[in-house]
């Protein structure tokens, strides 16, 4: 059995509704995926100071914990970090030990998201119906991850999902392109989770930051773009 966990003062953890609300400013978030995760750290000081506030480390990237302590360590005012594949409440508590400040979950698992929610740990739940979607909010998700978007129909399918499900905050990740984003966004997303096609190469030992920035920019350029249209 999982001890409790107690997040640490400083961080947002225990207050889910204040991490959505950094998540939902940005409006997108990337997801750092890779064989190592020992790049996190410099691709998420990037997407930082681009202004992509919020940045998801996959756990099974080998070597995400270490990388998720060391891009915690130096967490800029007004962002947030989280963990993506928590695939087990053990996997919950060794992230947020780590200094994850929210938890990403693949699929719908209800002994997880039960257990991030009695903790206060926010935790964006993976699901694909709405059968599943709505069984993870009434579970006690901060938000439901709707997964994978771009192979269930793309903004169209999150629109008619929206439809009997409005109260719920979604979130869809999942083989969406950068240019996708606003797409999904004007069809009701509370924010959009963007993992290869934003990455590139960027996590690799030489691979191209600036390129990484390139696709950041245009990133939040269409973010911006959707805000001002209202």
């Amino acid at each position: 059995m999982s001890t409790p966990i107690v997040a640490p003062a400083a961080s947002p953890a225990g207050r889910p509704q204040a991490v959505l609300d950094q998540i939902a400013a940005s409006r997108a978030f990337a997801i750092l995926r890779a064989s190592d995760a020992g790049r996190f750290p410099a691709v998420t000081r990037v997407l930082w100071d681009v202004g992509l506030r919020s940045v998801e480390f996959t756990l099974t990237s080998r070597g995400a914990l270490d990388a998720l302590r060391e891009a915690a360590a130096e967490l800029p005012d007004g962002t947030s970090i989280g963990a993506g594949t928590v695939l087990s409440t053990d996997d919950a508590d060794a992230a947020v030990q780590a200094g994850a400040q929210y938890l990403v979950t693949p699929t719908f698992d209800p002994e997880v998201v039960r257990h991030a929610h009695d903790r206060h740990i926010p935790i964006i739940a993976g699901a694909m119906t709405p059968t599943e979607i709505l069984g993870a909010w009434k579970a006690g998700a901060t938000a439901v991850k709707v997964f994978p978007a771009g192979s269930l129909g793309g903004p169209a399918y999150l629109a008619s999902v929206r439809g009997p499900l409005p109260g719920v905050p979604m979130i869809p990740t999942g083989g969406i392109e950068v240019d996708d984003a606003g797409g999904y966004l004007r069809a009701g997303a509370v924010a959009v989770g963007i993992g290869g096609p934003l990455l590139g190469d960027a996590a690799t030992p030489d691979g191209d930051l600036g390129a990484l920035r390139e696709r950041a920019e245009r990133l939040m350029a269409s973010v911006r773009d959707v805000r001002q249209a209202g």
